[in-house]
């Protein structure tokens, strides 16, 4: 049951959007698609995975019995149950990827035994477009080719971070979570827009390029965000009149204080 640079078999527990994003991903790292085995009580969600990408679909028992890879991709109140029903059949060194909020990695092993190496992901959904952000913290029994294999898929999906666990709740508030603020930021601006008499259309259009225009600005001009605010930033201008705005109301400390809310709940879900 050694995993080697192309498992012949992983096993994937979770087939909504992010098992599906994982799923291509696993294919576009180089993973045939005959290697990869769902478990997904829809019969119809199965048959569809199964059309689209070629893969194989199998009750949980028999998926788990055979894995060296299993992905857990499921709800964080969900994972003990599962964890449950599939310690008496998974082998001792396959290995456990969990994508499950605020679940640590000494959880997940004793549920199973404490035999099986363990590696938690935090992920986000721009995974479904392959820009995502993951951070993966490593358990003590994996190993560095069990480590490198999961690192070279998730790169698939975009980026990937290392990260000590304990420092997880707090990539949860940045990353994790991070998405819903920049698509509340921008549900706040076409709002704005359409109150200053914008149509709903074009203060959509506005807001998305400017904020994906912004965000490759940042990524690839090698620039911080604070000096590419300042190169925008006109004194006594519009922009600058903006940004007065937001400090009057304490933007920095509203980020920190929803961040801190999100660590807090991931904290809560341990």
């Amino acid at each position: 049951m050694m995993i080697d640079s192309n498992p012949s078999a992983i096993g994937v527990i979770g087939a909504g959007v992010m098992g599906e994003a994982l799923i291509s991903a696993l294919i576009s790292a180089g993973v045939r698609p005959s290697s990869i085995t769902i478990s997904e009580k829809r019969e119809d969600r199965a048959k569809e995975l199964v059309d689209k990408y070629g893969i194989v679909v199998e009750d949980l028992k028999a998926n788990v019995s055979k894995a060296q890879v299993l992905l857990l991709v499921v709800k964080p109140q969900d994972i003990a149950t599962v964890l449950t029903d599939i310690k008496s059949s998974i082998h001792h060194s396959t290995l456990v990827v969990s994508f499950a909020a605020g679940k640590k990695i000494e959880f997940i092993s004793s549920l199973l035994g404490g035999e099986n190496p363990v590696i938690r992901v935090m992920p986000n959904t721009p995974t479904l477009v392959g820009e995502g952000m993951a951070a993966m913290s490593i358990g003590p029994l994996v190993t560095p080719a069990q480590s490198s294999f999961v690192r070279s898929f998730l790169s698939a999906t975009g980026r990937v971070v290392e990260v000590e666990e304990n420092l997880q709740d707090a990539v949860t508030a940045v990353s994790g979570s991070g998405p819903a603020y920049f698509f509340n930021f921008v549900e706040a601006m076409v709002k704005a827009g359409t109150e200053l008499g914008l149509s709903s259309e074009i203060a959509t259009e506005l807001t998305v390029q400017t904020m994906v225009g912004a965000a490759k600005l940042l990524a690839t001009s090698g620039k911080s965000a604070a000096t590419l605010r300042e190169n925008v930033t006109s004194p006594n201008g519009t922009t600058a009149a903006a940004l007065a705005s937001f400090a009057d109301s304490d933007l920095a400390g509203t980020v920190k204080k929803a961040m801190v809310a999100a660590r807090d709940r991931s904290q809560e879900l341990a």
